[in-house]
């Protein structure tokens, strides 16, 4: 699903406007990163949740060269889903 195709679901789902959904949907988004770039986590009881992960720095290789790579220390966003969405998904 593209971003355009998700406004639109919203925006018939919700009754509102595109322009509503988009903006909402945005602010949803611009939270998240907010919120889990000091650490902390976003979670929706039912659905799940938002948080970031530290990756310690390593050595890769580059699968075409051979050649070994230093890959730096990062930060990742995980999304870990509830048990009620994974029972959803696997129709239980």
């Amino acid at each position: 699903m593209t971003k355009a195709e998700l406004i639109e679901a919203v925006a018939n789902e919700a009754g509102v406007t595109k322009a509503d959904a988009e903006r909402t949907i945005g602010a949803f988004f611009d939270l998240v990163v907010k919120t889990t770039s000091k650490g902390d986590k976003v979670a929706w009881p039912g659905f799940g949740s938002f948080s970031t992960t530290k990756r310690k720095a390593r050595t890769g290789r580059n699968p075409q060269t051979g050649a070994t790579v230093n890959v730096p220390a990062s930060t990742a966003m995980k999304f870990s889903a509830s048990s009620t969405l994974k029972a959803v998904l696997n129709n239980k």
